[in-house]
């Protein structure tokens, strides 16, 4: 469900400022572009083959991007209220996603289109200096992810889950946690029986 144009877009401009403080022209040129939209729980914001054409803002709700195999599931990360997430590879591009992104709980999400930051990039250095730090912030997540899915083992995977996401925990299912980590429910079970 999309709400038209809205003016209270205070948390995805103060995400934006926080990586590169905005002009007050820039600031007023974006909010004219964000809009809000509505996902039930289980509702998919992206499916896979489809082209991310957005950036999301997590005003409420969390959401998991994900990707199936012959096999299963596997969940590259979740994102909660205050963050800011994309399809990257799609979003960049402009091709099919591989990933599916999907909401785990009622959401609220603030969005901007590619092409809308593509000409607020071009018109506001502050917008290019936002969208490259925003790229920097992603390109290093996505190699701690992948360096703690190759080399760590599920206990450790988990342990460090916990720390960084422990709250987090109360909100997801054991299956999907068991999915992000690579494991099975009955290892996750075993792992968290350990004392």
């Amino acid at each position: 469900m999309i709400t038209d144009h809205f003016a209270d877009a205070t948390n995805f401009l103060a995400f934006v400022s926080s990586l590169s403080p905005l002009e007050s022209e820039a600031n007023e040129s974006m909010r004219s572009k964000l809009y809000q939209k509505k996902y039930r729980k289980g509702e998919l914001i992206l499916e896979t083959g489809a082209v991310c054409k957005r950036i999301y803002f997590i005003d409420s709700g969390l959401i998991k991007t994900f990707f199936y195999t012959d096999t299963r599931e596997f969940i590259m990360r979740f994102f909660a209220e205050g963050s800011m997430f994309t399809v990257i590879d799609s979003f960049l591009a402009q091709r099919p996603s591989a990933y599916a992104v999907q909401a785990l709980e009622d959401t609220e999400i603030t969005c901007l289109n590619y092409d809308d930051l593509e000409m607020l990039c071009k018109r506001y250095h502050s917008m290019e200096t936002f969208y490259r730090k925003l790229l920097a912030l992603a390109a290093v997540n996505m190699m701690e992810r992948i360096g703690g899915t190759l080399e760590e083992k599920a206990q450790i995977a988990y342990h460090k889950f916990l720390q960084a996401h422990g709250p987090l925990l109360q909100r997801i299912s054991l299956a999907d946690l068991a999915s992000y980590l690579g494991i099975t429910q009955v290892s996750l079970s075993r792992i968290r029986a350990m004392k």
